[in-house]
């Protein structure tokens, strides 16, 4: 599961540099967050609805499928994540996995480990790198009359490092793979699914304050 995570400040040039993201003009990058949750809007990355090139989109996080058309309050299932190993026969994901794949910038997410009542918080980062991306599915939804952008992000094994925090890790996908798990027309990303190197990560406890969405500084992701 991945129910928080966090990102840096990414600029514009470096957004460009990575995924090829035209710098929109006059308009400042997304800020960062260090407690992002769901039903908050976050930017993704997606091919363009009307064109071939690669932006940075708002989005809510949680997945309207396009075909919901009740409020959202009568939404009795949770969205925010979805399994990869059935996200293509979901009923709920599988329009999404064929037409509207993204990707989710980040830094590192979070998960909780150990006793009800007494979880720990642990941060979990890459090695390498201060920012990374990964898989999501995006849609667009008519709710009340106004068109609502959503998405959410796919979850698959755990490895190593991951196996002792929790049951399931988000699918992160290498910079050479964004192409391939963009278009939807470059070929079966099954094998994307994979989980990402033990040996690439690295994971620290943190603070209780995290627990709280209202919460949302650097601080967080202090090693406790």
């Amino acid at each position: 599961m991945c129910g928080r995570y966090f990102r840096h400040d990414v600029t514009w040039a470096e957004y460009h540099a990575a995924l090829s993201i035209i710098p929109y003009e006059d308009v400042e990058p997304p800020e960062a967050t260090y407690n992002a949750a769901p039903t908050t809007i976050q930017p993704i990355v997606r091919r363009a609805e009307h064109g071939m090139h690669r932006e940075l989109a708002p989005a809510r996080w949680g997945l309207v499928p396009s075909w919901w058309t009740k409020p959202l309050s009568e939404m009795k299932f949770t969205t925010f994540n979805a399994q990869a190993e059935t996200v293509a026969e979901k009923p709920v994901f599988r329009g999404a996995y064929r037409h509207h794949r993204c990707l989710v910038p980040v830094s590192g997410f979070y998960e909780w480990t150990g006793a009800k009542g007494a979880k720990t918080p642990f941060a979990i980062s890459l090695r390498n790198r201060r920012w990374f991306c990964m898989a999501g599915l995006w849609d667009s939804a008519l709710i009340d009359g106004s068109e609502i952008h959503t998405f959410t992000i796919l979850t698959t094994k755990p490895n190593d490092l991951m196996a002792g925090l929790h049951t399931r890790m988000p699918v992160i996908v290498a910079p050479e793979d964004y192409s391939l798990w963009l278009d939807p027309d470059a070929g079966d990303p099954s094998h994307l699914f994979e989980s990402f190197p033990a040996e690439d990560m690295q994971a620290w406890p943190v603070g209780p304050e995290v627990g709280n969405v209202r919460n949302n500084h650097r601080g967080l992701i202090a090693e406790a």
